[in-house]
């Protein structure tokens, strides 16, 4: 099995079902393999599977969140490269598997491929392509975006895989590091290039997002345990910044700010039995690498 497409869904039913279409025309189902992770979906999803039987389903009728569900499901993949897409996300070339194996058969040492992300609702993929540069963009960075990337199967193995610890939002950080730690490298391309298909308008419109806010606030606490081996100032800076940032300007990130401390303090004990500290020399490096273009 040369490549897996793995994608976790929650009640998304349409942007799935169109996902599963396109993906459909592309594949050779001989060579590679889709899987999909219903995670506590309520909204019908589970009705494609009849209608995409050649696609390897598994789902929990309780929300795992989505660290959680790719944790399960990734571990299931049997595919050499395992691609990663949001339901809502698509690649927009069609040979995009073999464009896979050329660049990791090309960088020996580079064990996850960022793809570029093209954010919007367009008419086609042909409009969706005339935002991406003509010229190859291609550079070693810090992490990766979970709506299109590639992993070697291989390397994923020799991490601790998408963490359990986490619900959503900051899962990528979590693997990007471990990757990192063990002597691989992250490369992000632009010859492979996927739509996320945002309504950035209605993004816009929506302003802030509460519950971005507190998950990502309590992820990011729960990172610097994980993974630093001095983990109190690197907190306490981010808990300063966001107080002044956000909890001092709205009450309701007020409100949410407080809860996640006492959440953070509560689940600290389980946390602890997870905290697997990277060498220094590791987190120089990633500072000094640029971020993905996302």
């Amino acid at each position: 099995m040369q490549a897996s497409i793995v994608i976790v869904s929650k009640n998304r039913k349409e942007e799935l079902d169109k996902t599963l279409q396109i993906l459909e025309k592309l594949i050779n189902f001989s060579n590679h393999e889709v899987l999909v992770f219903l995670d506590g979906c309520s909204d019908g999803s589970e009705l494609l599977k009849n209608q995409f039987k050649w696609v390897i389903w598994d789902g929990s009728e309780k929300s795992i969140g989505a660290s959680g569900a790719r944790n399960a499901l990734y571990s299931k993949a049997k595919g050499e490269y395992l691609i990663g897409l949001d339901d809502d996300a698509h690649p927009l070339q069609t040979n995009f598997i073999d464009l896979t194996k050329t660049i990791f058969e090309k960088y020996p040492t580079v064990g996850i491929l960022a793809f570029q992300e093209i954010k919007g609702i367009f008419n086609s993929d042909t409009e969706a392509l005339s935002h991406k540069k003509l010229t190859v963009d291609e550079y070693y960075c810090n992490e990766f975006i979970g709506c299109g990337f590639a992993v070697r199967k291989n390397v994923y193995e020799i991490t601790n895989g998408f963490p359990v610890w986490v619900d959503i939002y900051g899962e990528e950080s979590c693997v990007s590091i471990e990757v990192i730690a063990k002597g691989f490298d992250i490369l992000y391309t632009n010859r492979i290039a996927v739509n996320h298909r945002v309504n950035m308008e209605l993004r816009k419109k929506a302003g802030r997002n509460y519950f971005r806010f507190g998950k990502q606030l309590k992820n990011s606490a729960y990172y610097y345990v994980v993974y630093y081996p001095f983990p109190i100032i690197k907190i306490v800076r981010l808990f300063w910044h966001n107080f002044k940032k956000y909890a001092t300007k709205d009450w309701r990130y007020f409100k949410i700010y407080f809860q996640t401390i006492i959440i953070i303090v509560l689940y600290l004990p389980q946390l602890i039995k997870f905290r697997n500290p990277i060498d220094v020399k590791v987190l120089k490096k990633m500072k000094g690498l640029s971020s993905p273009n996302f």
